[in-house]
């Protein structure tokens, strides 16, 4: 079992940057490849990052790469999203996952409760 708890989000203007933190528990945690999906008002839930249980390999969306990074710390249990030049289109509630390196969600069987990110123009 792995328990996931998000934080960092928060309200920021076009143009800034906000760095997502996920905090993982449970021993298995390093066997599984993390991911960050997020879900605006409306509309379904899409795929933003992940990152392989070693962190050699990352997948990211094309609405992101280039402005997002996402990173993992093994030995702190934590999984993060560094956001730069954050777009309106980029708000949304952001979500934490933890399965098998890919870009579908049912590839991942463990997620956070989400932490909300607004920018504003």
């Amino acid at each position: 079992q792995v328990q996931l708890v998000e934080s960092g989000g928060g309200l920021v203007q076009a143009g800034g940057s906000l760095r997502l933190s996920c905090a993982a528990s449970g021993r298995t945690f390093s066997r599984y490849a993390m991911g960050w999906f997020r879900q605006a008002p409306g509309k379904e839930r899409e795929f933003v990052a992940a990152v392989s249980w070693g962190g050699g390999s990352t997948l990211y969306a094309d609405s992101v790469k280039g402005r997002f990074t996402i990173s993992r710390d093994i030995t702190k249990n934590t999984a993060n999203l560094q956001m730069n030049s954050l777009k309106p289109e980029d708000t949304a509630v952001y979500y934490c996952a933890a399965g098998r390196i890919a870009s579908s969600a049912k590839q991942f069987d463990y997620w956070g409760q989400g932490t909300q990110v607004t920018v504003s123009s």
